[in-house]
């Protein structure tokens, strides 16, 4: 699994193209101001160990970065481009679903960009530090 983490003082997104056939109505545009965002690629590898553990995995780091940002708001989204592996759309969408819910019972504010879509994004990410972050998990 492989994750790029932006600070962000503002983002969000708007629903373009479909491209999972199956992919839910993604609905409107959303906006989010003082986030993490998580651009995650759960890949091929993953798959050979279960759901649980990367969900765990993902979800420490992700949670050690919101404190590091003093943030409590995290925003998933699927970037299958940070390798040349990719984990099945079933599993990758396990892994998010099971992230989300354990990072909500820590008091977390999460949401999820549309699976299945691309989107035009808008990132306003400040430049220090610790407000871009890249792990491989």
């Amino acid at each position: 699994m492989r994750v790029l983490i932006f600070y962000t003082q503002s983002f969000s997104y708007t629903p373009q193209v479909k491209n999972l056939e199956d992919a839910p109505d993604p609905g409107e545009a959303k906006s989010f101001k003082d986030c993490l965002l998580a651009c995650i690629q759960i890949e091929e590898a993953d798959e050979q160990k279960d759901v649980k553990s990367r969900e765990k995995k993902l979800v420490n780091h992700l949670k050690w970065a919101a404190r590091k940002n003093n943030t409590k708001r995290i925003v998933l989204h699927s970037f299958a481009h940070l390798g040349e592996s990719k984990a099945s759309v079933v599993f990758t969408k396990q892994v998010f679903d099971a992230a989300q819910i354990r990072l909500e019972n820590a008091e977390l504010e999460v949401a999820q960009t549309p699976f299945g879509y691309f989107l035009d994004l808008n990132i306003n990410a400040p430049g220090f530090s610790l407000a871009r972050i890249w792990a491989e998990l």
